[in-house]
């Protein structure tokens, strides 16, 4: 008698079955979101990072009050934490006090001579506190401040110490008339100063000798030279600079008549003679941007430009104007440059305090500090502390907090006339061993060497891969196939580390001592598979049936090693032959195109040998789960094999094919290794196969460990890393959709 079946609905077995299945799709659920969200706490930490360089500037007012000293000579500095401030008045007492309540904390003399008086002021080294004095006797004194830090009960305090780099007597002009206006500049082995007394403009030049035993420096007698002293318009001087390295004396008038002059030689030599602003402005400002290359004009609208020298086609040093910032209607009464970026400060005859930024063309902040006009200004050496005296003789102290001036979309993605640069440009230099250095954040190369390494990678791998997983998924013996396949896998567990010192130290080296034997196994190579498959076809039947179908592949592998060979040894007499016995020199030479060894064909050979076990596994799966009905349908109706391929096997597949590509495209934009150790990693804008490149993702592996934290380069690589973010996904995103519509449209076959 036969039972009934139990009841599986309520059995044990069925109820684990069922938590099992449970769990599964719980913990899957989890994991997915976990996925998710992993991405987003990656964007958004990316997006925290970066944030803080688009942040605008911040003022805060700290004190105000009646300015201590008479300090009539337009000199003021502020120390490098801004607690401190000096005036220097034209009796020659330098008043120091704090900048919190204006509390006169130390008072200095200069050893003056009986009756005479400052009358003339210049900055000579401003980062090191040096300065040029000019005398109502006709005299010359260089001084620099120092100071003396002491930590007490009362915390930290400093006490100003006069230095007098070429000693405390002054140096004789040769005239006794006061100094109205002065420029000065002391090297290491010359002193430059440039004076008007009594309308006259003359140059001193000495040279100087420091002994390496005592310090002491011994001073020739000055070399006096008068350069003139009116201009075509009649108009005095009003405005004299000498760079840092006295090469340029720079002559102004208040109309904006400009004189250049070269005085590095023996006779200075009026270089160009220009006009800045137009014919109706008032040239009020000029000063030196840091690093003393640039100048910066303000005139009487309000309007503010830079202008520096560049060579012209005759090689010629001439004065061009780089850019112009957003004019405020008011005079510009003040500015004075930061110690150690390209930023500076600008006061106006309305009471308004401008801060700016060159390269980026930024005005950071537009703030009113007084009623009446800015005087003079002073900023610390660290940005963030700013002294503003106003006509009133009352003084402003602001707290500045500026951190991250040199970036804006311009700076960023836009071409930048950089200083000493002969034309705009997109360039990326983010460091230097000086303080006047001009950083570099252009984007634009990265993103273009990240474009030329992947390109190059995909027209290495994607023919190579695709035509490897077309045959081997529709064409090779099953058995074969189990074999090969398996093969390509495994090279995509090889590390890229691996590639990259490959490719470094052997594949670069190799490539540039046979690059003819490169480029013959590019032509030759196709030329023999099409001859081998000529004589394959023409052999006799009974040769052709012995061996089984999808091996014969195999009887390839012998020729097309031989043919490598033979191109290879033939690379040195076809070299001799057409290039003079060096290619890459000949490519340089005759064509024009500058070679380095390390180059875009090494990195596409290396990438691209990275990339193909990712392609061609994804693909070849796509290309042999096709429906085997298609196919048979399609031969049964009369297609050739390869008309069944290409109308119905690779339609049907294409979404998978499709997939494939877009991955690997994404393997090649985010490789590191390779592009690190594989090129010259320098940031360069063209798409030449004989050179290198620096892609977003080897920019952040070599300067991040060498970026200051929360400092703008930091913060640049950490954007750099979230554009990299961004692309990778936004092409992730377009395949999906691809995906889907190649899906829906030949789901229906």
């Amino acid at each position: 008698m036969k039972t009934a079946p139990a009841n599986l609905a309520g059995s044990p077995r069925r109820r684990i079955r069922e938590i099992k299945d449970l769990v599964a799709r719980h913990a899957v659920t989890v994991g997915g979101l976990g996925v998710i969200a992993a991405i987003l706490l990656i964007f958004f930490y990316l997006l925290s990072v970066v944030l803080p360089i688009f942040r605008p500037a911040e003022v805060e007012s700290a004190a105000v009050f009646a300015a201590p000293g008479t300090g009539d000579t337009g000199f003021m500095i502020v120390e490098e934490r801004g607690e401190y401030a000096g005036r220097l008045g034209s009796d020659g007492k330098y008043v120091f006090f704090r900048t919190a309540d204006g509390e006169v904390v130390h008072t200095l003399t200069l050893p003056l001579p009986d009756g005479v008086s400052v009358t003339a002021v210049a900055a000579a080294d401003v980062a090191q506190d040096r300065y040029v004095l000019g005398l109502s006797d006709g005299s010359v004194l260089p001084v620099a401040i120092e100071y003396d830090v002491n930590y007490g009960e009362q915390g930290r305090t400093l006490a100003p110490v006069f230095e007098f780099p070429l000693g405390e007597t002054p140096i004789d002009t040769g005239v006794d008339a006061p100094i109205s206006l002065l420029a000065g500049q002391l090297g290491e082995d010359r002193a430059v100063f440039a004076l008007v007394q009594e309308g006259a403009l003359r140059l001193l030049r000495m040279e100087m000798q420091t002994s390496f035993l005592t310090g002491e420096t011994a001073l020739s007698e000055p070399e006096i030279l008068a350069l003139g002293t009116r201009f075509t318009r009649r108009e005095p001087v009003a405005h004299l600079l000498i760079d840092p390295l006295a090469d340029w004396l720079y002559v102004a008038s208040p109309s904006g008549e400009l004189l250049m002059f070269a005085i590095d030689q023996e006779e200075p030599l009026l270089n160009q003679r220009l006009r800045l602003g137009t014919q109706d402005d008032r040239l009020t400002t000029l000063v030196f941007l840091n690093g003393g290359i640039s100048l910066l004009a303000g005139y009487g609208d309000g309007r503010i430009e830079q202008w520096f020298p560049v060579r012209d086609a005759d090689n010629r040093y001439t004065i061009v104007m780089v850019r112009d910032f957003r004019r405020t209607g008011s005079a510009v009464t003040a500015i004075t440059p930061e110690h150690r970026r390209k930023g500076f400060v600008a006061g106006f005859a309305d009471g308004r305090i401008g801060i700016y930024y060159a390269t980026s063309e930024r005005r950071l902040v537009l703030e009113r500090a007084s009623d009446v006009a800015i005087a003079e200004l002073a900023i610390s050496p660290r940005a963030n502390h700013l002294a503003a005296l106003d006509a009133n003789g009352r003084l402003v102290n602001w707290k500045v907090e500026n951190e991250h001036p040199e970036v804006s979309w311009s700076s960023l993605w836009g071409k930048v006339w950089y200083e000493s640069y002969p034309e705009p440009d997109y360039v990326w230099q983010s460091s230097a061993a000086t303080n006047d250095f001009e950083p570099k954040f252009s984007l634009v190369p990265l993103s273009v060497g990240t474009l030329k390494a992947a390109f190059y990678a995909m027209l290495v791998a994607v023919p190579l891969a695709l035509f490897g997983a077309i045959y081997t998924a529709c064409f090779m013996a099953p058995r074969l196939r189990r074999s090969v396949k398996p093969v390509l896998e495994v090279m995509e567990a090889l590390p890229t580390v691996i590639l990259g010192f490959l490719a470094g130290l052997w594949l670069a080296p190799f490539v540039e001592s046979n690059l003819p034997g490169l480029f013959l196994l590019l032509l030759m190579m196709p030329l023999a598979m099409i001859a081998c498959g000529y004589a394959w076809n023409r052999m006799p039947r009974i040769v052709r049936h012995a061996i089984p179908e999808g091996w014969a592949p195999l009887l390839l592998v012998v020729p097309l090693m031989l043919v490598g060979w033979l191109c290879f040894v033939a690379s040195q007499p076809v070299e001799a032959m057409f290039f003079g016995g060096n290619m890459p020199q000949w490519i340089s030479n005759e064509l024009g195109i500058p070679h380095d060894q390390r180059n875009a064909i090494v990195v596409g050979i290396a990438m691209g040998f990275a990339v193909i076990p990712t392609i061609f596994s994804i693909a070849e799966d796509a290309l042999f789960e096709v429906p085997r009905h298609l196919s048979y349908g399609s031969l049964a109706l009369g297609a050739t094999p390869w008309q069944t391929l290409v109308r119905v096997v690779l339609p049907t597949a294409s979404p998978g094919i499709f997939s494939a590509l877009m991955i690997g495209l994404g393997r090649a934009v985010g490789e590191t290794m390779i592009v690190l150790m594989a090129t010259g990693n320098t940031p360069v804008m063209n798409w030449n196969l004989f050179e290198g490149m620096r892609t977003l993702s080897a920019n952040i592996a070599v300067e991040m460990p060498e970026s200051e934290v929360a400092s703008t380069h930091y913060r640049v690589l950490f954007l750099a890393a979230l554009v990299l973010f961004l692309f990778t996904f936004v092409v992730n995103t377009v395949a999906e959709v691809v995906r889907q519509r190649l899906r829906r449209k030949y789901s229906a076959i």
